[in-house]
């Protein structure tokens, strides 16, 4: 089963003028989850519905990092379109989407950034008959702050800013920055904030075994599939 972020990469993949090597890349891995064999993710894969919907913009090479928490995202979460980002041009199903009249685009960015005339703080704006659509910045911090200043193109959308107290409740790893949660962390936040809350808590558990099995492949160490991570994402299959 392809999705949004699957075919951003192999899209990436096709125009690539030299072979992509990132950390980690060179390894055999499965071409649906991107783990090494003996620790492939395929038949752990969430089977939640959802209101809300995701549109991640990536930066360049994402998709094509073995790392990337996006392709989570759009396992779990069926309505995810996924777009390359690029200062000079615009996927033109881009602003399609974003016009689209089923949905009220937010950016997910930090408040200190923005306009307050466009800040909404944990919360979502009624929309009569509007679903909502979260707009991810998919890349490292500095790279995101780039796209947020130079996309004008999201100027007309809300932003919504997550509270540092929230956003520690997903923490995967010790940062001195909430930056630098990972978008699938950030994900889950906004399908709790939408009323998704099976969703974000799949979304959670998801990345835990995720996290679980790439550290595993990576140290050599046996999988447990009785892990407590494991066993919290089973009740979502």
């Amino acid at each position: 089963m392809s999705h949004a972020v699957a075919r951003l990469r192999a899209a990436r993949l096709a125009r690539a003028t030299r072979p992509f090597v990132a950390r980690g890349s060179r390894a055999p891995r499965c071409e649906r989850c991107r783990l090494q064999p003996g620790y492939c993710l395929c038949q752990w894969t969430p089977r939640v519905p959802t209101e809300a919907g995701m549109c991640l913009l990536m930066y360049d090479a994402e998709p094509m990092k073995p790392t990337n928490t996006g392709w989570l995202i759009a396992d779990v979460v069926e309505e995810t379109a996924a777009f390359g980002w690029a200062r000079t041009e615009v996927d033109p199903a881009l602003p399609v989407l974003l016009a689209d009249p089923r949905w009220q685009p937010y950016v997910v960015f930090p408040g200190e950034y923005v306009a307050p005339e466009r800040l909404v703080v944990d919360h979502l704006l009624p929309a009569p008959g509007k679903r909502p659509l979260f707009i991810l910045l998919d890349a490292t911090w500095s790279e995101a702050r780039k796209m947020f200043r130079k996309s004008p193109y999201l100027e007309a959308f809300p932003v919504l800013s997550l509270q540092p107290e929230q956003l520690s409740r997903y923490r995967l790893r010790r940062s001195t920055r909430d930056e630098h949660l990972c978008t699938a962390e950030v994900a889950a936040l906004c399908l709790e904030l939408a009323g998704d809350t099976l969703a974000s808590d799949a979304l959670g558990r998801y990345l835990d075994v995720f996290t679980e099995r790439y550290l595993g492949a990576k140290h050599a160490l046996p999988l447990d599939e009785e892990s407590p991570a494991h066993r919290a994402l089973r009740a979502f299959l």
